[in-house]
C-alpha cells in the first residue's frame, strides 16, 4: 500500500501556508515531508515532530530555541532553516529541499570510497560544521544520513541542535542517551555531555567508514558498540583497507583520540588537516589504489590450487580375516600352556589395578604447573599443560617489561603449585614492553629521527616517502603510529620522509587563485601580466617550473597572467574593469596554517588581505577563514603558538 495515501497529513495545509504533499522518510523523532510554501511559491521540506515529543513543552522550547540557532547558521553547506511554527497539534520546522540522495545511499551504492573521494567529501561537510562551531552550535549527531548529496553533487549537512533538544528531552526523563551510537564520542556514552570536540570524534567515525565501508566499532546490542567506543581504540582504516597512506590513517586516530584534548580543537581545525593531506595526494591516487588492489586480486585467482592424494595403508590389523595366518600347531600348544597360568594372571592384574585406584586416590590424580612456565611460548606452554591432563585458558594479554611478546607473562595457579588433574591453568599472553609515548620527529632528518626513536627505545620499521606542502626535501613528514600515540617498544615505528613539493597545474585557471595557492606553498611568486589575444582577462596561460616538477619552500616561480581590459571614459572617471568574470569583490584565502608567522603575514598581504595576529610564538597554529574566498582587503585572523 502506498503509505504516502495512508497518512494524514498528506495534502493538508499547515499555519494556513504549508501545503503537504507526500512523504519523504519517517525516523525517531520526526516524520520529513515535501511541501508547497503557497505565500512564495516554492517547494520545501517540512520536519514534523512525533505527537509523543510535540506534547512535551520543555522538549518544544528546547525545539525552538535549538531551531533559532540553526535557522542563524548561513552557509552553503549547511540545509538551511527557513522557519518554525506549530498549528494544532503539529510542531514543525519548515526548511530547504534538496533534492537528491544522503551518504548513506552513497556508501550503500559504491561500498566505499577511495582516499582522495573521502577526504574531497569531508570538507564541504567540516566546513559546515566548522561554521556552526564558530557560532557555538554543536551538532551532536554526525553521521551519513545527515549529509545530504544535491543533484548537482553538493554536500549540505541537516538537523543541526536537533539532536541536543531530543536528548535534552529524554535524558531527564530515561536516563538514555539518545544518538547514534555508532558514531558516539566516549564522553557522550559516560556522561551525554558533548562539545564541538564531539563532533570532531563523529566526523572521524564517518571518514573511517567513508574509507572502509564499515564502521569501526560493531557488536549486536547498542550497548556493546558504545561499551567499545570508550574502552577500544578505533584503528586506523589501513587495518581494512591496505594501501591507504599513514596521513590519511593518522586523520582517523587523531580525531576519534578518546582524550577530546587530543582531538583537533573544532571543526575547522580538522577541516586544515583534511585539506593539508588531500592536496598532498596524487590527483590520481584513488586510482592507482584500485588498480593494485585488483592486481593482488586476480594473482591470488589465478593459482590452482594444490592437488591432493592420499595413498591407503593396510595394516595387519585392518587386514581382512581371510589374509590372516593360520595358526600352526606349535601356536596352539603356546595357548595351551598360557592357558594353565590365566587365574594366576588375574590376580597379579587385580592387585596391579588395586595399587593404581590407592595411588591415584592419595597423590596420582594431582599434577605440578611447570617451574618455568613464565617466559615459555604460549603455544608451548599450553601443549606441556594439556599433555598433562590439565585445561587451558588464555586470557587477554597485558604489556610486561620482562617478558618478550608472545611469551607467557605470568599463569594461574603460578609455577610450581600443585594441580589436580583436569584442573584449569589460566595463561596470561605478554603484549610485549609497555607502551611509550612516540615523539614528535616531524621536520628531522632521516638520521635524526632514527636516534630520537631509537633513544626512546623504539626500533624502527619501513621509511617511505611523499609528497608535502608543509615540510621539506627529505625531512620527516611524520610517523606510524603518529607523535603522541602510545606504542610498545616492540612494535617497529614507521618513517615518513617528504619528497618535496610538486609543481601543480595552473595553465588555464584563474590568476588570482594559482598566485595565492603558490604563495601557500610557501614559494616566491611572480606574476607577469600580459595582453594575450584570444584568451579571458586573469588566465594563468604559462607557468615557470613546468606541472610536476619538485619545489621546495622559497623557491621563486613565474606564472604569466593575461590582463585585465579596463574601459575608461573620457572623463577622469572609470566607466568598468573585465576582471575575468568574479570581480575584485572575492579573492581565495591561502592557508597558512602550520607556517612561519612572518612569512604567513608577508604571504597574506601580498594576496590582498590584511592579517590580525593573536598569540605568542612563532608558528601559525589556526586561520580564521583557513579556506574559500574572502574580500579583497578584509581581515585573516591567525593564531601563533610557540
Amino acid at each position: 500500500m502506498d503509505t504516502t495515501v495512508a497518512d494524514p497529513l498528506v495534502g493538508r495545509v499547515l499555519d494556513g501556508r504549508y501545503r503537504i504533499e507526500s512523504r519523504i522518510a519517517r525516523g525517531g523523532m520526526a516524520t520529513v515531508y515535501v511541501a508547497r510554501d503557497i505565500r512564495l511559491d516554492r517547494i520545501i521540506a517540512i520536519k514534523v515532530m512525533h505527537a509523543a515529543l510535540a506534547a512535551d513543552e520543555d522538549f518544544v522550547a528546547r525545539f525552538i530555541g535549538e531551531a533559532k540557532a540553526a535557522a542563524a547558521l548561513s552557509h552553503p553547506n549547511v540545509v538551511a532553516v527557513y522557519d518554525q511554527r506549530t498549528d494544532g497539534e503539529h510542531v514543525f520546522l519548515v526548511m530547504e529541499y534538496v533534492a537528491g540522495r544522503n551518504l548513506r545511499d552513497v556508501l550503500n551504492a559504491l561500498g566505499r570510497l577511495g582516499p582522495r573521494a573521502a577526504l574531497e567529501i569531508m570538507q564541504p561537510v567540516l566546513a559546515a560544521l566548522g561554521a556552526a562551531h564558530r557560532a557555538g552550535l554543536v551538532h551532536r549527531d554526525v553521521k551519513p544520513e545527515n549529509v545530504l548529496i544535491t543533484e548537482d553533487g553538493q554536500a549540505k549537512v541537516a538537523d543541526f541542535g536537533l539532536a541536543r533538544a531530543e536528548s535534552a528531552g529524554k535524558m531527564t526523563k530515561t536516563g538514555l542517551i539518545i544518538g547514534t551510537v555508532g558514531y558516539l564520542a566516549p564522553e557522550q556514552v559516560l556522561s551525554g555531555s558533548a562539545d564541538v570536540r564531539s563532533d570532531v570524534y563523529a566526523a572521524g567515525i564517518m571518514l573511517f567508514e567513508l574509507l572502509t565501508g564499515e564502521l569501526p566499532h560493531r557488536a549486536d546490542t547498542a550497548l556493546a558498540v558504545a561499551y567499545k567506543h570508550v574502552n577500544e581504540a578505533v584503528p586506523p582504516p589501513s587495518s581494512a583497507v591496505p594501501g591507504l597512506p599513514p596521513q590519511v590513517d593518522a586523520l582517523v586516530t587523531d580525531a576519534t583520540s578518546h582524550e577530546p584534548a587530543r582531538r583537533p580543537s573544532d571543526a575547522n581545525q580538522f577541516l586544515a588537516e583534511v585539506a593539508e593531506v588531500y592536496n598532498g595526494l596524487p590527483r590520481d591516487f584513488d586510482q592507482r589504489l584500485e588498480e593494485a588492489s585488483h592486481n593482488a586480486t586476480a594473482v591470488l585467482e589465478s593459482t590452482p590450487p594444490a592437488a591432493t592424494r592420499h595413498t591407503a595403508v593396510l595394516d595387519a590389523e585392518t587386514r581382512p580375516a581371510e589374509y590372516a595366518p593360520r595358526p600352526t600347531k606349535a601356536d596352539r600348544a603356546i595357548g595351551a600352556l598360557t592357558g594353565r597360568y590365566v587365574l594366576v594372571a588375574i590376580g597379579a592384574i587385580a592387585a596391579m589395578i588395586l595399587g593404581w585406584a590407592v595411588w591415584y586416590q592419595t597423590s596420582g590424580q594431582y599434577d605440578h604447573v611447570p617451574e618455568r612456565i613464565v617466559g615459555m611460548k604460549v603455544a608451548d606452554a599450553r601443549g606441556k599443560l594439556e599433555g598433562g591432563g590439565l585445561d587451558v585458558r588464555v586470557a587477554r594479554a597485558v604489556y610486561d617489561d620482562r617478558v618478550r611478546k608472545g611469551q607467557v607473562a605470568k599463569s594461574d595457579p603460578p609455577g610450581g603449585a600443585r594441580v589436580a588433574k583436569g584442573q584449569t591453568v589460566t595463561l596470561t599472553p605478554s603484549k610485549g614492553r609497555t607502551p611509550k609515548e612516540v615523539p614528535d620527529v616531524e621536520g628531522k632528518s632521516l638520521d635524526d629521527a632514527k636516534g630520537i626513536l631509537q633513544d626512546k627505545g623504539f626500533t624502527i620499521g619501513r621509511t617511505s616517502t611523499n609528497t608535502s606542502q608543509t615540510v621539506a626535501k627529505d625531512k620527516v613528514i611524520g610517523t606510524d603510529p603518529p607523535s603522541g600515540e602510545r606504542l610498545s617498544p616492540d612494535e617497529p615505528v614507521n618513517v615518513v620522509l617528504s619528497s618535496g613539493m610538486s609543481m601543480p597545474e595552473l595553465v588555464g585557471g584563474n590568476g588570482d587563485s594559482a598566485a595565492n595557492r603558490l604563495r601557500s606553498m610557501g614559494l616566491e611568486v611572480n606574476v607577469d601580466k600580459r595582453k594575450v589575444d584570444g584568451k579571458p582577462p586573469n588566465t594563468v596561460v604559462s607557468q615557470n617550473p613546468p606541472q610536476g616538477t619538485g619545489v621546495s619552500r622559497g623557491d621563486e616561480v613565474t606564472i604569466v597572467v593575461t590582463k585585465r581590459d579596463c574601459v575608461v571614459d573620457a572623463g577622469p572617471i572609470q566607466i568598468g574593469c573585465d576582471d575575468g568574470g568574479g570581480g575584485a569583490q572575492n579573492i581565495p584565502v591561502p592557508n597558512m596554517t602550520g607556517r612561519d608567522v612572518d612569512d604567513a603575514v608577508e604571504a597574506l598581504e601580498d594576496s590582498g588581505f590584511k592579517v590580525n595576529v593573536t598569540g605568542i610564538g612563532g608558528t601559525v597554529r589556526f586561520q580564521n577563514p583557513s579556506s574559500g574566498e574572502a574580500p579583497r582587503g578584509s581581515t585573516i585572523t591567525i593564531v601563533r603558538t610557540p
